[in-house]
């Protein structure tokens, strides 16, 4: 009886690992008009995929522009919301022309992704007053 328990207990516990695994997973396209700023790099407008490449344990993102030939990964935070996003989405922070990477949402979830402020975005922030969020929509591949 004590085998038999313990053996349910394991398969549940595989079975919520599995469950939270496949909720980080995030695979994404979209079309981004502008120049952006990722981390400390500036991407050109294009075509971008962006999807999870690790393990439950990390959240790494490879951003990718086929195009341009451009590949980073980078380390985000996890987000979350009280309601369901609306739309699978990219927020940006807009500070005059300059494009930062903020935020993924997919549409559905309320848990995204959200990247720290860089030192050039809080240089920016401090000097020009008010940024603005800019929504680019999102499709989920």
């Amino acid at each position: 009886m004590k085998r038999q328990i313990v053996s349910l207990l394991g398969v549940f516990g595989l079975l919520l690992v599995a469950a939270c695994a496949n909720a980080q997973s995030l695979k994404v396209t979209a079309n981004v008009p502008f120049n952006f700023v990722v981390d400390k790099a500036t991407l050109p407008a294009g075509a971008y995929s962006i999807e999870s490449i690790s393990s439950a344990a990390s959240s790494t993102l490879l951003i990718q522009n086929s195009d341009a030939r451009i590949q980073m990964a980078v380390l985000p935070n996890s987000a979350q919301s009280l309601n369901p996003s609306e739309s699978t989405r990219l927020v940006f922070h807009r500070y005059a022309d300059h494009y930062f990477l903020a935020q993924i949402w997919v549409s559905g979830n309320t848990s995204g992704r959200q990247f720290r402020r860089s030192s050039r975005e809080a240089e920016l922030a401090n000097n020009i007053q008010p940024s603005e969020n800019v929504i680019v929509l999102a499709s989920l591949r």
